[in-house]
């Protein structure tokens, strides 16, 4: 019974290192998903988004479900404003890698830019938690938070033009 601590606290380390052991490796990305995830980056980078957004649909019609696809994809929805759809791309990550920096970071930069702060907050402290206050991920929601909500794009129906009789 005096062995009992022992004992159990080195079958947990047992378990844990050989469950990292079986734990599946990355899956390459495939030639040409590879070159079209190129050809989207240069795109976001040379300010297009909308061709992007195309090429990285391609890339993901050859091999889909790739998380870097993915992720490509959720940045060029940010970048065109639409960070409702950009949270569903960083969720579907997440859904299947919960300690994807780049996925709770660019959660956490959308989720600011929309407003939802606390939200925001919550994936920093996350970040923090894994990787220090320091990485790279951490400070962008940071700075996410600390600029504040991105502007709202004005929609027709919120726009009434005045009524005027003419003749």
């Amino acid at each position: 019974m005096r062995y009992y601590p022992a004992a159990l606290a080195l079958s947990l380390l047992a378990g844990v290192t050989s469950s990292v052991g079986w734990s599946a490796p990355a899956v390459p990305l495939d030639p040409r998903a590879l070159a079209l995830e190129q050809q989207g980056r240069a795109a976001l980078s040379a300010g297009n988004p909308d061709a992007a957004t195309d090429a990285f649909e391609a890339a993901l019609a050859v091999q889909p479900g790739h998380p870097a696809i993915v992720l490509d994809l959720a940045e060029a929805a940010r970048r065109q404003g639409m960070q409702g759809k950009a949270l569903r791309y960083y969720r579907d990550v997440l859904d299947s890698d919960p300690q994807n920096l780049t996925a709770l970071a660019g959660e956490g930069a959308a989720l600011a830019e929309k407003g939802a702060f606390d939200k925001a907050r919550r994936n920093l402290a996350r970040l923090e938690g894994i990787c220090g206050s320091n990485c790279a991920q951490a400070r962008l929601v940071a700075e996410a938070i600390a600029h504040g909500p991105a502007e709202r794009v004005v929609s027709a129906e919120t726009m009434k033009p005045q009524a005027s009789i003419s003749n």
